[in-house]
């Protein structure tokens, strides 16, 4: 048998995690249209300055492939 979880006291949230200046739902349109969201490592991170240009690489990735192809939804 598991033991019972302990639930917060107040339901406040931890002081290490800040969503003051988090929007709720920003992504929840994209991700029902099965948008995934992919966490970069920092090194990769570095390199792009937006989604669009991360898109962009991607794509050309799979441009280079056999037989690849890709649809250009936005």
């Amino acid at each position: 048998m598991r033991p019972a979880r302990r639930e917060r006291q107040g339901g406040a949230m931890r002081e290490e995690y800040d969503f003051s200046a988090g929007v709720r739902g920003k992504y929840a349109a994209r991700f029902a249209q099965g948008c995934k969201v992919v966490v970069l490592a920092p090194d990769v991170a570095q390199v792009f300055r937006s989604a669009r240009e991360v898109n962009a690489a991607l794509r050309r990735e799979i441009r280079r492939k056999p037989g690849g192809k890709t649809s250009r939804r936005r």
